[in-house]
């Protein structure tokens, strides 16, 4: 039988990246979640980065790139590491905290980029804090967005455990059938 899931992840890069080029809200998409959800549960840890970066490389060749790209991917990339830390570990609460820490890892480290590399902004801490301070009307749209980044990031809600993504560890892999019977985890994602 024919694996469906690298079309699935396909699908998944192609949604993350329509939604970042369909109007919404400033800071409000599901690549950071994706890169959260991709730590959790893709056993493939290349796959884990891989998702949401394609993602964002696919939806940048419309948008085009900038001066604070770097800062950007590195953010989704240390939202991945985050997620490594739900695996086994995942509730309601772990989940939402989660997701308000890569919330705040992202703020921190994208607008210490528009300082860094702007001119808008003198290069001094004032500058800094001022850079950060301008940038908290944005924030409350990530903060905003966290509801969704719990749908996004869990694969038990509502779609995973009925698409078969989730295996009994948690983790993204396909289970086949052993000789005597049971499962093992291949864990190919």
């Amino acid at each position: 039988m024919v694996s469906t899931r690298p079309l699935v992840l396909f699908a998944g890069i192609l949604l993350a990246a329509v939604s970042r080029l369909i109007p919404h809200p400033p800071n409000v998409t599901p690549i950071a979640a994706m890169a959260l959800f991709g730590g959790a549960y893709f056993s493939n840890r290349a796959a884990a980065y891989l998702v949401p970066l394609a993602a964002m490389v696919l939806s940048d060749l419309f948008l085009g790139f900038h001066r604070t790209t770097p800062f950007v991917y590195g953010s989704f990339a240390l939202i991945v590491l985050i997620g490594y830390g739900l695996r086994g570990r995942r509730t309601v609460f772990t989940v939402a905290m989660a997701a308000l820490a890569s919330s705040v890892l992202f703020f921190l480290v994208t607008n210490f980029g528009v300082w860094a590399t702007g001119t808008l902004y003198p290069k001094t801490w004032t500058g800094l804090a001022t850079a950060y301070l301008a940038a908290v009307p944005f924030f409350r749209n990530t903060v905003f967005s966290l509801p969704g980044s719990r749908f996004w990031s869990d694969p038990s809600l509502p779609y995973g455990k009925t698409t078969g993504w989730a295996n009994r560890s948690g983790r993204i892999g396909r289970r086949s059938q052993c000789p005597g019977g049971g499962t093992r985890d291949t864990r190919d994602a």
